[in-house]
């Protein structure tokens, strides 16, 4: 790993290197299943779904493509754009950084961010948050995949590859307090298994009573830091 890329370069250069293999085009996992079908019965029919690190597209995209809705898929990779493109032609795929995004507030009814966040500094994860939250309907579905416990670090051989993959997260305590302040509203909560550790997996609702679009500036918080795991995380 260069001491000159920053972690969004790593993150960027690490998935174009293995894309195919961290998701063939016919992959289909189990736990995304569940959650995208826990979704589509909270969506109202031809919803707008924002699916923020959307990689190849495989399942979220697909899935929530064919039942009708209009899905906007971003990520950080070249190749899992290009593939995305190619997979899920339905939708509508923007390579971007999702912590520099602009979009118009309340265009979407529900915004799904699987294992991607863990990938955005951390000074920059409350900010994004506060997007989210501007950009979901009064109403909206927030499905987020986040940390458990607090941990930054980086791998050097990813998926037994030689490519180096970064990642940083706060406990889920301080994303259930983070997305209280940004005005979500959290259905539920619950631990999602990774070898011996896991991720924090929360399903919140922006309130109709909501202070409005843009009520809310993205602030800088000082997020908990915590020791490294015994094993490293992944999406």
């Amino acid at each position: 790993m260069s001491h000159s890329e920053g972690p969004s370069d790593i993150v960027r250069s690490g998935y174009d290197a293995v894309s195919y293999l961290y998701r063939p085009d016919d992959a289909s996992p189990v736990e995304y299943r569940a959650w995208v079908d826990s979704l589509l019965l909270r969506l109202p029919a031809k919803s707008r779904v924002l699916d923020l690190g959307c990689g190849c597209g495989i399942p979220v995209a697909r899935m929530v493509s064919q039942a009708g809705h209009q899905v906007t898929g971003v990520d950080l990779s070249d190749v899992q754009i290009e593939r995305a493109r190619g997979l899920v032609p339905a939708a509508t795929f923007i390579r971007a950084d999702m912590t520099t995004l602009d979009l118009p507030v309340e265009s979407f009814d529900a915004v799904v961010c699987p294992y991607s966040i863990i990938h955005v500094p951390l000074e920059q994860q409350f900010g994004l948050l506060t997007r989210i939250g501007n950009w979901l309907t009064a109403g909206g579905t927030l499905l987020l995949t986040a940390g458990w416990e607090a941990w930054t670090g980086s791998e050097e051989s990813w998926l037994d590859s030689s490519t180096p993959m970064w990642w940083s997260h706060t406990d889920v305590d301080t994303y259930r307090e983070w997305l209280a302040e940004v005005g979500l509203h959290v259905d539920s909560v619950d631990f999602v298994q990774e070898r011996d550790n896991g991720h924090s997996l929360f399903w919140a609702v922006k309130p109709h009573d909501h202070r409005g679009p843009g009520a809310l500036a993205p602030t800088v918080r000082q997020p908990r830091i915590g020791a490294s795991w015994a094993a490293m995380p992944g999406r």
